[in-house]
């Protein structure tokens, strides 16, 4: 009986050890490699083995590839395996892993330390497997920096077809840098798993289109994301057999929420049972918990749930969504539904969970989607949403709610490519005080002493050369009038601006400046270095005849800004030099760039100006990866540039002509605010009452320049307002002023768009990515505006003022039309919906307002007076249509 009794023990424990085997196990992988590199030998990281790579067939290559035990300084937050050793190389070296057909999990973990001979910054590498480009020129300290994190963890999917053996090369991306690897993890997976099966007719709704996109094996994947909501992380160990990581939200990516979020297992008590088909995946686990926004009705109404997620811009993006409803309430189709929005596109306009499990509580579904992230060339890295609106209580459903259980993203390579690869990300700036203890054996109570007592000296000896350095400012201010004023006492060469002052030394090597430093700032040539790390191509964001364009930092890291450095040693450029920050130091406005500073030492002519994020505005226009800027953009856009140009012309003491108007000199901050720049080509205007113009040489670019200017070289403001007139036109049909391969008629494009203005064709020439978003009357009086910029007798143009009210009118015009649209839509609620939804964005294409027609006879010829008193009464009827909304605003010009 005794023996009977231990064989029946056994067998119990036997197939209870079995089913909890099964429970967490649901999928056994064929191939499955740990390596730790860089070591000999197994070893153990408290869930799985880990086998070294040293001496074994998986490795080849990497000549002077050096095996280490640990970092120079290994981090006590670090796990020690796999990130103690590491394999590192300044020539490439190649893993072999004999697998079986089928895809694949590839891990990479990387440890970013100094090693020794291998400095931390030196590592910059590519990593290739069968065909596919996992990274390349990837810095891993950047990387680790920007993540705000130790160790880095990357995870792929790729297909290995029969036959072949999944290969991963490391390859130096220059001669002085190095490659390495910690870890490396290779695991089978289902075939079903995240490709797209052959039996498979769902495939994943494409957002944007009516067709259904399927995750071919000629892809690979990239995990950028697996959360669980709600809850705490999953473990690799307590996955389906995968060994995925399912992080924790901690609210980390979320963005909005109703402050009730519930965990459901406390509903369920963890009773209820959960239904996984197939079981791997997910584990049940993730389905216990999620992330929900309560019952309170009246407060959903006007919340959401969002999350946001940084991802790089160019690629496609595919997302599971997990669902599982356990929540008590929740008993059939109806009772839940709820709005889904990825990347600010409706993704389901009827979400119901009850509904595609068949009201079968406790099952699990999952919801495939993919998404287009568009190329932005401005940012490193853009934000893919995910939002959530739950309906409002009514027939349609019986509780405002919405919810998610987990969610996955993968990014998949480029067609034709092969590419998983992002831009690495600008260095992080972090204040310079990481100044080392002193060395000795003073007690700390006697070093925190001394620290207190210098640091009351050194307070009360800035705080007393702040207020002295207050007092001289203020009162030398009191005597500075102009430019001409501030430089009378100073030995001066003579620009346009009036006197402007460099004491040059014997030296060649040492100039020092005195231009206004008390209007912006003067900056050593170490700082700007230091900005710039001494000027590494990394932060080069731009180049142009002057030189290069850098991105640095200045005040310990804390302020980003533009830094323009002309090429060194070279004469060219001088006086536009001087000429742009003697100007610029004295104006102010919200529509003009503003210049910080300058730096003019050792042969260095250096300005520093805030930094526009989204570049210039050509950049969005053509010839380009960015997305195109819709209607009201280009509005919002123009209208910004006419009030710079305005303030140049009228705001300052004397007129300013700008010279160069030009869609690369018109820049845009990261609000899509944009300000005119580069005003080397400046000059005062006509400063007699009788004298109309100034006579110069012509200067400008070819494309922009005034007719008038040019025949006659007689410089007036009406100059810009004639290169205007290009730009705005340039913003309407997305194409380069000149074309010269084009039809003689066609070339240049202020005389083409005239011509089709006024043979009503002008439907044909604008950009085919506005049509069906523009109100005739809007695009009608755009033209109209466009037009009379580009008169040929310039007394007859409009001034920048005009030009300024009429782009006003014609958004106004816009935004009626949209609003007459809108009061078309029955459904109250959903209407109230979009509205908020276009509110969160500026620019918001809204729904259609009409089709791009040509402005044949019947629908009015867009025409322009010659006579300036027509004109001038016809922007007077407009200003009467506008009820008197005021819409311009000048900035007073103060200097920082």
């Amino acid at each position: 009986m005794r023996l009977l009794s231990i064989i029946t023990t056994s067998l119990t424990l036997f197939f209870l050890l079995l089913f909890l085997s099964i429970e967490l196990q649901a999928y056994t992988p064929e191939d499955n490699f740990t390596i730790s590199c860089g070591t000999t030998g197994i070893v153990f990281d408290g869930q799985r083995t880990w086998t070294g790579d040293a001496d074994t067939k998986y490795l080849s290559g990497g000549q002077g590839s050096t095996v280490l035990t640990q970092a120079a300084t290994q981090d006590p937050s670090v796990n020690q395996v796999p990130y103690t050793t590491a394999r590192l190389s300044p020539s490439q070296f190649n893993y072999s892993f004999p697998v079986s057909a089928g895809p694949k999990f590839v891990r990479l973990f990387f440890y970013p330390a100094d090693y020794p001979s291998f400095p931390r910054t030196d590592a910059s590498f590519s990593v290739q497997s069968n065909g596919f480009t996992f990274l390349k020129g990837f810095n891993a300290s950047l990387n680790a920096d920007a993540e705000a994190t130790k160790t880095i963890f990357r995870e792929y999917v790729v297909n290995v077809n029969d036959g072949e053996t999944l290969i991963l090369s490391f390859t130096p991306s220059q001669p002085n840098s190095y490659a390495f690897i910690n870890g490396i993890e290779v695991l089978s997976m289902p075939s079903d798993l995240y490709y797209t099966s052959a039996t498979d007719s769902t495939g994943f709704k494409f957002l944007g289109s009516t067709t259904l996109y399927s995750v071919e094996t000629r892809f690979a994947l990239q995990a950028e994301y697996r959360i669980k909501m709600g809850g705490q992380e999953i473990s690799p160990l307590n996955d389906t057999g995968l060994f995925r990581k399912w992080a924790g939200d901690e609210e980390d990516y979320l963005i909005k929420q109703n402050p009730q979020n519930n965990d459901l297992s406390s509903n369920t008590d963890g009773k209820m049972n959960i239904t996984v088909n197939p079981d791997y995946v997910a584990p049940k686990e993730l389905y216990r918990t999620a992330r929900n926004m309560g019952t309170n009705a009246t407060l959903n109404k006007i919340s959401n749930l969002t999350w946001e997620f940084p991802v790089d811009s160019g690629f496609t993006y595919v997302l599971r969504l997990h669902f599982c409803e356990l929540d008590p309430n929740i008993n059939k189709d109806g009772d839940r539904v709820f709005f889904i929005y990825i990347a600010s596109q409706l993704a389901e306009n009827h979400a119901d969970v009850m509904q595609w499990s068949h009201n079968q509580k406790g099952l699990a579904v999952q919801r495939n989607y993919a998404v287009l992230i568009p190329k932005d060339n401005t940012q490193k890295k853009v934000n893919l949403s995910l939002r959530m609106d739950p309906y409002a209580t009514n027939d349609k459903t019986t509780y405002s709610d919405a919810f998610l259980n987990g969610l996955e993203i993968f990014k998949i390579s480029e067609a034709g490519s092969n590419n998983l690869a992002g831009p690495n990300p600008d260095p992080v700036q972090t204040p310079h005080n990481n100044i080392p203890a002193p060395k000795g054996n003073r007690s700390s109570k006697s070093g925190t002493s001394i620290i207190g007592i210098v640091a009351g000296v050194v307070s009360g000896v800035v705080l007393i050369s702040l207020i002295i350095l207050f007092l001289i400012v203020f009162f030398r201010r009191k005597t500075i009038t102009t430019p001409k004023d501030y430089n009378k006492s100073k030995s001066s060469a003579t620009s346009k601006w009036g006197p402007l002052s460099f004491t040059t030394t014997k030296s060649t090597t040492t100039t020092k400046s005195s231009l206004p430093s008390d209007l912006c700032r003067h900056f050593s040539l170490p700082e700007i270095k230091s900005a710039t790390n001494n000027f590494d191509d990394v932060f080069i964001v731009g180049v142009g005849g002057f030189g290069h364009v850098y991105k640095g930092y200045i005040d310990n890291g804390s302020t980003p800004v533009a830094i323009k450095r002309l090429k060194p040693g070279s004469q060219q450029g001088a006086h536009e030099f001087m000429n742009e920050i003697e100007m610029l130091s004295q104006l102010r406005h919200l529509h003009l760039v503003s210049l910080i500073g300058y730096c003019n030492e050792n042969n260095e002519m250096i300005l520093v100006y805030d930094f526009m994020a989204r570049g210039t505005l050509r950049d969005h226009l053509y010839n380009t990866d960015n997305p195109p800027l819709t209607w009201k953009q280009r509005l919002q856009i123009c209208i910004g540039a006419a009030r710079g140009l305005h303030y140049l012309h009228t705001g300052a003491k004397h007129t300013i002509i700008h010279r160069d108007v030009k869609t690369t000199n018109i820049l845009l901050d990261d609000k899509w605010v944009a300000k005119v720049s580069d005003f080397g080509l400046s000059r005062i205007g006509p400063t007699g009452n009788a004298k109309a113009h100034v006579s110069t040489v012509v200067k400008g670019s070819i494309g922009y320049l005034d007719p008038e200017y040019y025949k006659r070289q007689r410089l007036t403001e009406k100059s810009d307002v004639y290169s205007f007139g290009v730009v705005l036109f340039e913003l309407l049909c997305a194409r380069p002023p000149l074309i010269r391969t084009a039809e003689k008629k066609q070339v240049s494009l202020a005389d083409w768009a005239r011509h089709c203005c006024q043979n009503g064709t002008i439907g044909q020439i604008v950009d085919p990515t506005l049509k069906g978003r523009m109100a005739p009357e809007c695009l009608r009086k755009f033209c109209e505006v466009a037009v009379s910029c580009l008169l040929d007798d310039g007394t007859l143009r409009p001034s920048m003022n005009d030009v300024v009210w009429m782009l006003e009118f014609a958004l106004q015009l816009q935004e009626s039309a949209e609003q007459r649209e809108n009061t078309n839509i029955v459904d109250n609620e959903i209407n109230e919906r979009r509205e908020e939804e276009a509110s969160d964005d500026l620019f918001s294409t809204g729904t259609s307002v009409g089709q791009v027609s040509d402005f044949n006879k019947s629908s009015g010829v867009v025409s322009v007076s010659t006579d300036s008193e027509e004109l001038s009464s016809s922007y007077k009827e407009s200003d009467k249509l506008m009820s008197g909304t005021v819409f311009s605003e000048i900035v007073d010009p103060k200097p920082r």
